[in-house]
């Protein structure tokens, strides 16, 4: 396996006369040369900057058989179908097909026919795969989606550590990649340790899309807002994200109602349901997929415009990840997360609901606060993205996103929290957010007079305001920490600790508002 020399030709080569590209992007040259030089990789690069290729090409030069680890069917599915119509011979086993398919796949790879072989990392566990590879030489394995290996990756798979005692079992040690688009300096640090990837080479790409347009939308009606902007972005692609495999059910059902043709992918469906909407899907017979996480990962779709979080992802990693799903073309195309402090609470549960550890799920709730300070901050959105994943990129203002292009000034509302905070008090911690607004607003409900809760010196407080202003500023609270919500089905509304110094006059809080109108630029 010598390719000094004509390496880089040899890439170069196949990169135009196979794919159809005329030159590399980003890290794909240095990515494949390390490769093609057998030196262990690290490639962390953001989505839609061509981590496949970086496998696939190199995968072609080697003389032995590539295995390429993948988390998802989907992904395994898209990838072969693509390099199956580029004439090269690959295959995925997986839990899709039947036992008489597998087999004859098996047969076939202890034969040597294929070049690329796909198969999740449970798979590399079964004793017919490793029987199947017993008289193979196998000269690459490409781990993709390597953040996997890492418990503190938003996406843990625990089958993804024993990827190193499969390659230490093999009868001659092949060499290893291992590609990722969202890893912090810990889950770098794991991806190395746990594939053991000696003294490799990590290959860091800028994690900025400039042509994505970021933006967060708060107080929204969120049904009527992506009936809305999906009508008037009729016949684009789009992926709609929710948390739950219900609201997906919901806001497809919603969807079609309304005369949008869309699809959908969660895991509670059938994987032949699953398959059929995704090829509908990529194919643009139903440009709209709204689905939960479990979509996506992997899938060459280049002309998605626009990609809608319904629901606060668990995570700034699985939101840079979901959200770089648009635009991959290089044209403009927009990201765009809708906000409800309800979600929190959402997120928060299933947190609480897995067998985490509790060391675990305390840092899986930091990495949830951290998504909802993304949300408030009036700092740029995409700068805020780059600071978290480390990126030495630094700007104030993007010009590309929500906070850069609104009008908006932060605006003191400590007398309106030390109002909405008094009322909680005097309420007693009995009521959801629901009657703590109603009592600020001072509204002469039935219930209010029977409680006698109109006689409370924080009755109308905030009369002035609209209902559902209120309402949105208690949610503010809740996110900011101020105020909690009690788990059950009827969550009610407690002060927690931060709200304290706020009574007391001893912090001050500010909120990004929309600016008057007289100060606006024009």
């Amino acid at each position: 396996m010598n390719y000094q020399g004509d390496k880089e030709r040899q890439a170069q080569a196949i990169l135009q006369k196979v794919f159809g590209y005329a030159s590399f992007r980003g890290g794909q040259a240095k990515v494949i040369n390390h490769l093609l030089n057998f030196t262990y990789t690290l490639a962390i690069m953001p989505t839609g900057a061509g981590k496949s290729l970086c496998y696939q090409i190199p995968a072609l030069l080697f003389a032995g058989i590539t295995i390429v680890v993948s988390p998802l069917i989907a992904l395994m599915k898209d990838q072969v179908d693509t390099l199956n119509r580029y004439g090269i011979p690959v295959t995925y086993i997986n839990s899709s097909l039947k036992k008489r398919e597998i087999k004859e796949r098996l047969q076939e790879i202890a034969k040597g026919n294929y070049k690329v072989i796909y198969v999740a990392p449970e798979r590399l566990a079964a004793e017919e795969f490793v029987q199947s590879l017993k008289h193979v030489k196998v000269d690459f394995i490409a781990v993709d989606e390597a953040h996997c290996t890492s418990q503190w990756g938003h996406d843990f798979r625990p089958s993804y550590r024993r990827i190193a005692a499969f390659i230490q079992n093999l009868p001659q040690r092949p060499l290893v990649g291992a590609f990722t688009a969202t890893a912090t300096p810990e889950i770098k640090s794991d991806i190395i340790k746990f594939l053991a990837l000696k003294e490799p080479r990590v290959v860091v790409t800028g994690f900025d899309r400039q042509n994505l347009h970021y933006a967060v939308l708060r107080g929204q009606n969120k049904q009527e807002f992506v009936v809305d902007y999906v009508l008037a972005n009729r016949g684009k692609a789009g992926i709609i994200y929710a948390a739950t495999r219900n609201d997906v059910d919901k806001i497809s059902e919603l969807l079609n109602k309304n005369g949008i043709l869309c699809s959908k992918y969660h895991a509670g469906m059938r994987d032949a349901e699953r398959t059929e909407n995704q090829e509908n899907f990529l194919q643009g017979k139903l440009p709209v997929m709204v689905a939960t996480n479990a979509f996506g990962m992997g899938i060459d779709k280049p002309d998605v415009r626009f990609v809608i979080h319904y629901s606060i992802p668990k995570n700034l990693e699985s939101y840079y990840q979901e959200a770089g799903r648009a635009g991959r073309d290089g044209e403009p195309a927009h990201c765009l997360l809708l906000f409800h402090p309800q979600d929190v609470m959402v997120q928060k549960y299933l947190i609480e609901e897995t067998v985490y550890s509790p060391r675990r799920k305390e840092h899986e709730l930091k990495k949830l606060q951290m998504v909802v300070d993304y949300c408030h901050t009036s700092k740029c959105l995409r700068q805020t993205l780059l600071d978290y994943f480390g990126d030495e990129e630094s700007r104030d203002y993007c010009g590309n996103c929500s906070n850069c292009l609104d009008d908006a000034i932060n605006v003191d509302v400590t007398l309106d929290a030390q109002k909405a905070l008094s009322c909680v008090y005097r309420l007693k911690g009995r009521f959801g957010s629901s009657m703590v607004a109603q009592v600020l607003k001072g509204a002469r409900t039935k219930r209010i007079r029977q409680l006698k809760l109109d006689h409370l010196s924080t009755y109308g407080l905030m009369a002035e305001k609209e209902l559902a202003e209120i309402r949105d500023f208690l949610g503010f609270l809740i996110a900011e920490g101020y105020l909690c919500l009690t788990k059950g089905k009827y969550p009610v509304v407690k002060l927690t600790k931060n709200a304290i110094d706020v009574l007391k006059g001893h912090k001050k809080i500010t909120r990004k508002m929309p600016a008057p109108k007289s100060t606006r630029q024009t």
